[in-house]
C-alpha cells in the first residue's frame, strides 16, 4: 500500500510540471530566469532572499570549504557543516593510533576544545558582477588565439585593480564562462582560522565505503562539523588565542519537519566541473582513453595501498584520505563510462552537432562565424590523444602514485640556480618534508612504485617514456624492481630519518646526484615537454569550443542557459522524488536506521560497521524528536542538478530551510556530467534529522544543538 500512495504522488507530480531540473545557475540571473519556475514550483522566497546586492541573503550563509568542496553556516557563532568526506583530510590530519578519529570520531564539549587545522579555509563570496563588457571589448575576432588570451589576461588585470574592496584583505577573482563568451568577478574573503568541532566515526560517516559510493539506496552519515574563527572584531585572521567564534550576518536555520515526495528543494554549492557542450569527439576520448586509463592505473595502486592499509592501523590512517581521493573519481570513471554507454550519449551528440552544422550552413554569415567551430574541436582533440594517452599515464603511475617524487620535490627549492646549497630555506624545507612523512610509509611506496614502473614498461613504447627507463633497461637488465629497489636503498629522501640526516648536513652534490633526484627529474622533463606540445592544440581546442557554445545559443535565442560548472557559485532546484532505475525496480525517496542495521556485514568491517552506541539507540528506539512515525531517517533523494564540489551543500525546503547535506549522485546517471538525465539523475542527501541524532543522541554534543535555530 505504502509503494502504491508514493507512486501515485509521484504521478501526480509529473502531471502538475514537477519534474527532474537541469541546470547550475548563477545566483545574479535568477530573477531574470528562474525564480518564476521555482515559485510555481513551490518556493515562498524571493529572489532577493537568495542573492542581494544590497544586503546580505542566503548565499552568505554558503561557504567555499576548503579547496573543493562546500559548507554552510548553521549558527550565530560560526558552525559550519559540510560532509565528513570534505572534512576527511582534516580528522585524519589530527589523528593517530593513540587518537583515532577516524575510527572512533572526535566532539569538542567546549570551544577549548576545538582543534585548530592549519592549512584549512573557509571562503565567502561577497559579490558577484558581471565584467564581460569591459573584457569582451577588448577583443576582436581578427585576434590569434594566444593575442586573445593575452589580451584577455591584461583586461583581467586591469578589471582586478579598479575593483574597490569593502575591506583589507579581500581578495578578487574573476572567471570565463560558456566558453570565454562571459566573465564574472568575484569578491572573496577567505578565514584561515577553521577548527574541527566534530565528526562521527568512518563507521557512520562513511559508512558503506567504496561498495556504496556512487549508489543509492546509501545509508551514510556524511557531515562533519567545523567552526569559523576571527579577529575581536569579524575579520580574517591567522591562528591565535585571541580569536573568537565567527559572528556572521546570515546563518540557516535548520529544519526537522521532514519532507514529502514533490516537495521543492534548493541546492547552493559550488559545483566543480561539467562539460554539458562536450562534443563526440571529445566523448569518443573519454570513453576509449581517458577513464579506462584511470580505472586501470587507480585500481592497481589502490589494491596495492589498501593491504597494507588493512594489515596496519598506522598505514591506514595514513593512507586514509589519499585512498579516499583516489578511489572516488575511479569508481566515478567507471560509471560515467557505463552510462554514457547505456544513455547512448554519443550518438545524441551526434545528433546536435548534425543540426548545428545544419543551421550553421544554412546561411553565409553563419558559416563564416561559426563554420569552423566543430572542425577546430575534432582537429584538436583527435591531434593531442596520443599526447593526452601518455600525460595521464605519467600523471597518474608517477607524479601521483609514486610518492618519494614528491618528496624530492618539496626539497628542490633548497638547492639554488648557481646549485649551491640555499641554507635560509633548511627551515622551510623540514617543516614541508615534516608534513609528508607524517602521512608516507616507505614499504608502502616502494611496492606501489614497482607496480607503476612496470606498469608503464608494460604499456609504452622505449620512445616514450622518460630516460630513467633506459637506465632499467641498461643497467637493470629491463628488471624494474630491483631499479626502484637501488632508488630507495640509496636515495636521500627513502625515508624520514634519512631526509632528517641530510638536512642536518645538507651538500648539493650529494643531493644533485641522489637517484630519486635523477628519476624526479627525467619524469618532469618528459612530463613538461608533453605539457608544452599539448598547448598548441589548447588554443585551437579554446577558439572551436567557444564559437560552439556562441553557436548554439544562437540557434537556440529563446533557451535558458546556464554555463558549465566551474566551481563558482550555483543553484540548482528540483524535488523529492522516488525513481525507477530499470524494469521492475523501484526506489524509495529515503532511507532509515534500519537500513543501516540490515547492512551490518562483520566480513567487511572496513566498510560496513556499525557502532555499539548506534545499535543499542536503535534497539531502544531513542531517537529523540529526529524520527517521524517511529522511524529515524537517514537518507534522501532529489532532483537536483549537482556534481563534484556541492559536496557539503546546503539542501534547503520552500523556505530556505536547511532539511540536508547534499554528499553523492547516483549510478544511474553517472554520464550527469554530460549529459543531464531527467528521468534518472538524482541528489544523494544525508537528512538533517540523522546529523542532529548524530550529535544528540549518539555524541552527546548537545551545546551544539543549543546554538543552532532549529525549526520544528
Amino acid at each position: 500500500m505504502k509503494r502504491f500512495i508514493v507512486l501515485c504522488l509521484a504521478l501526480w507530480a509529473g502531471v502538475s510540471g514537477v519534474r527532474a531540473d537541469e541546470g547550475m545557475w548563477l545566483l545574479p540571473y535568477l530573477q531574470k530566469l528562474n525564480i518564476k519556475d521555482m515559485k510555481a514550483r513551490g518556493f515562498r522566497l524571493s529572489a532577493e532572499d537568495i542573492y542581494d546586492v544590497n544586503r546580505y541573503a542566503i548565499k552568505d550563509a554558503v561557504v567555499i570549504f576548503g579547496g573543493g568542496c562546500t559548507g554552510e553556516v548553521v549558527s550565530d557563532r560560526g558552525l559550519v557543516l559540510t560532509n565528513h568526506h570534505c572534512g576527511f583530510g582534516a580528522i585524519q590530519q589530527h589523528s593517530t593510533v593513540e587518537r583515532d578519529y577516524l575510527k572512533n570520531g572526535f566532539w569538542a564539549m567546549s570551544d577549548r576544545e576545538e582543534i585548530p587545522t592549519p592549512g584549512l579555509t573557509v571562503t565567502f563570496i561577497r559579490r558577484i558582477e558581471d565584467v564581460s563588457d569591459r573584457i569582451l571589448s577588448q577583443l576582436d575576432d581578427s585576434l590569434s588565439e594566444q593575442d586573445r588570451t593575452v589580451k584577455v589576461v591584461q583586461a583581467i588585470a586591469m578589471v582586478k585593480s579598479q575593483t574597490k574592496l569593502d575591506r583589507p584583505g579581500q581578495e578578487v577573482e574573476i572567471k570565463d564562462f560558456f566558453g570565454g563568451n562571459q566573465y564574472l568577478l568575484f569578491v572573496k574573503e577567505v578565514y584561515t582560522d577553521v577548527r574541527l568541532v566534530g565528526a562521527p566515526p568512518s563507521s557512520i560517516g562513511k559508512f558503506g565505503g567504496d561498495t556504496d559510493n556512487w549508489m543509492w539506496p546509501r545509508h551514510t552519515g556524511d557531515f562533519s562539523i567545523f567552526r569559523i574563527y576571527a579577529s575581536p572584531d569579524g575579520a580574517p585572521a591567522d591562528y591565535s588565542e585571541e580569536n573568537v567564534p565567527y559572528r556572521p550576518p546570515v546563518h540557516l536555520p535548520v529544519s526537522v519537519k521532514g519532507y514529502k515526495p514533490g516537495d521543492f528543494t534548493m541546492i547552493i554549492g559550488f559545483p566543480g566541473s561539467t562539460e554539458r557542450y562536450k562534443t563526440s569527439y571529445e566523448i569518443d576520448y573519454t570513453l576509449d582513453v581517458a577513464n579506462p586509463n584511470r580505472i586501470f592505473i587507480r585500481g592497481e595502486r589502490q589494491k596495492l595501498m589498501m593491504e597494507d592499509m588493512l594489515a596496519s592501523d598506522r598505514v591506514r590512517i595514513q593512507y586514509a584520505s589519499k585512498y579516499s581521493s583516489s578511489s572516488n573519481y575511479w569508481k566515478n570513471s567507471i560509471g560515467e563510462n557505463r552510462g554514457l554507454k547505456r544513455q547512448r550519449v554519443r550518438e545524441r551528440k551526434l545528433a546536435e552537432e548534425e543540426k548545428f552544422t545544419e543551421w550553421a550552413n544554412a546561411d553565409p554569415e553563419r558559416r563564416a562565424k561559426y563554420g569552423e567551430a566543430l572542425p577546430l574541436i575534432r582537429k584538436a582533440v583527435e591531434g593531442s590523444a596520443p599526447l593526452r594517452d601518455r600525460l595521464q599515464y605519467f600523471s597518474e603511475a608517477l607524479i601521483r602514485g609514486t610518492e618519494i617524487i614528491g618528496a624530492v620535490g618539496a626539497a628542490i627549492p633548497l638547492i639554488n640556480a648557481e646549485k649551491q646549497v640555499d641554507t635560509s630555506r633548511i627551515g622551510e624545507i623540514a617543516g614541508k618534508l615534516q608534513a609528508f612523512y607524517k602521512d608516507y610509509n616507505p614499504p608502502t611506496d616502494r611496492k606501489i612504485a614497482k607496480r607503476m614502473f612496470g606498469l608503464l614498461l608494460d604499456s609504452l613504447s622505449a620512445e616514450e617514456l622518460p630516460s630513467c627507463f633506459a637506465v632499467i633497461r641498461e643497467n637493470f637488465g629491463g628488471d624494474a624492481d630491483a631499479y626502484i629497489d637501488y632508488v630507495y636503498d640509496n636515495s636521500l629522501f627513502a625515508s624520514p630519518e634519512k631526509a632528517e640526516e641530510f638536512l642536518r648536513r645538507p651538500d648539493a652534490n650529494a643531493f644533485l646526484n641522489d637517484p630519486a633526484y635523477k628519476m624526479r627529474r627525467e619524469v618532469v622533463k618528459t612530463y613538461n615537454a608533453l605539457v608544452d606540445s599539448i598547448r598548441a592544440f589548447d588554443s585551437v581546442f579554446y577558439r572551436g569550443h567557444r564559437l560552439y557554445v556562441a553557436g548554439l545559443m544562437a540557434m537556440n535565442p529563446d533557451k535558458k542557459y546556464y554555463p558549465d560548472a566551474n566551481f563558482t557559485m550555483r543553484l540548482s532546484y528540483g524535488q523529492v522524488l522516488p525513481y525507477e532505475p530499470q524494469d521492475a525496480v523501484y526506489y524509495d525517496y529515503f532511507t532509515t536506521l534500519d537500513g543501516v542495521i540490515a547492512k551490518e556485514d562483520p566480513q567487511n568491517a572496513y566498510e560496513f560497521a556499525v557502532p555499539d552506541k548506534l545499535k543499542e539507540l536503535y534497539r531502544e528506539r531513542d531517537y529523540g524528536p529526529y524520527a517521524e512515525k517511529g522511524v529515524l531517517p537517514v537518507n534522501f533523494i532529489t532532483t537536483n542538478d549537482i556534481t563534484g564540489g556541492n559536496s557539503g551543500s546546503p539542501v534547503m525546503n520552500r523556505k530556505g530551510e536547511l532539511i540536508g547535506l547534499a554528499f553523492d549522485g547516483n549510478w544511474e546517471a553517472m554520464s550527469g556530467d554530460t549529459v543531464f538525465e531527467p528521468r534518472l539523475q538524482r541528489t544523494i542527501c544525508v537528512d538533517i534529522r540523522y546529523v542532529l541524532f548524530i550529535i544528540d543522541r549518539f555524541a552527546g554534543d548537545t551545546r551544539l544543538i543549543d546554538e543552532m535555530t532549529i525549526v520544528r
